[in-house]
């Protein structure tokens, strides 16, 4: 045991700044006690302590972090009632997480520890995030493809110039953690999420990708599909959480108008030139672009008045503050 603890050692005087490791995990207890080990080897000349986050394990990796925790000072477990998620057994790891810097790796071994000193260097020189890229993997075609795509829609949608959002190795200045709240699949926006709260500074760096050693994947397309509509809810709620009628408003207005256009040319139709129109699809079409229209108007009416109501309930006084 000694010598185990030796050959562990983390902390030197040369190092004041300590790094938070955060790995989410689900049903990985063969790959712990290696992980742990890497980490250890990559990571002599730091402060470091290790946050393992059982998310919702069904195997032995609670016991296996029970016992990790026991034989190293520097191991934090955290047991989630249930399987919530990728996201959510991060944000536990943040909200736990103690040093100066924090990153994020997985726990299969794919991630490769010894990358994270040079992310570190980065971000002392600056950076506020720096995410991984696994530009040679070691995955299933399709696992690999599906990750392509989703790339780059990400890239083309969010305007940030990362090659791999989906890779769990990422590290962050501990400002970055304290200001970004992760749920659903929202692991996958984090730089996206810190771009918004002012952390532009977003850097890339090319690691190495391991294969898979013991377990299985736990990657589903189903996570691509709500990975997608999380984007969807996320560039929304950013851009009209503070003016729902330039959306909504928008779009009602455009349908009114079509609607009223061709009720107008069928009116005309019946008026001057006396053809029927109660058989006509297009009489039909244009009533129904008015109601709909109208909808969406009043839908972005009511988000007006319920931004409003929330604006005055948690910034009273507002008016008087500003001499008004």
């Amino acid at each position: 045991m000694a010598e185990q603890d030796t050959e562990f050692e983390h902390k030197t005087a040369d190092a004041p700044q300590k790094i938070s490791i955060v790995v989410p995990l689900l049903n990985e207890e063969e790959s712990l006690s290696e992980l742990v080990k890497r980490i250890g080897d990559a990571l002599q000349e730091y402060e470091f302590e290790i946050i393992l986050v059982d998310d919702g394990s069904s195997d032995n990796s609670w016991n296996r972090i029970l016992r990790l925790r026991d034989e190293k000072p520097c191991i934090k477990g955290i047991k989630l009632r249930r399987n919530y998620g990728k996201s959510a057994a991060l944000q536990a790891g943040f909200d736990s997480a103690s040093g100066d810097y924090v990153v994020t790796m997985d726990a299969d071994l794919q991630d490769d520890p010894f990358e994270i000193p040079q992310m570190i260097q980065t971000l002392q020189n600056g950076a506020d995030l720096v995410s991984g890229w696994k530009k040679q993997r070691h995955d299933p075609i399709s696992k690999t493809v599906p990750s392509r795509f989703f790339n780059a829609v990400t890239r083309w949608t969010t305007g940030i110039k990362l090659h791999d959002f989906n890779c769990g190795l990422k590290a962050y200045r501990r400002e970055v953690t304290e200001h970004i709240h992760l749920y659903g699949e929202l692991h996958r926006y984090v730089p996206l999420l810190a771009k918004w709260q002012g952390f532009d500074a977003i850097e890339e760096q090319q690691v190495k990708h391991h294969p898979r050693k013991y377990g299985t994947t736990k990657f589903g397309l189903s996570r691509f599909m709500n990975g997608f509509l999380d984007l969807v809810t996320l560039l929304f709620v950013h851009r009209y959480m503070e003016r729902p009628m330039h959306f909504f408003g928008t779009i009602g207005v455009l349908l009114t108008v079509a609607g009223m256009a061709i009720n107008v040319y069928i009116a005309v139709l019946k008026i001057f030139w006396q053809q029927p129109i109660g058989d006509r699809p297009l009489l039909f079409l244009g009533i129904l672009l008015v109601v709909i229209g109208v909808q969406f108007f009043s839908i972005g009416f009511l988000g007006e008045m319920v931004n409003k109501n929330r604006v005055h309930k948690y910034m009273p006084g507002i008016e008087k503050k500003v001499g008004l």
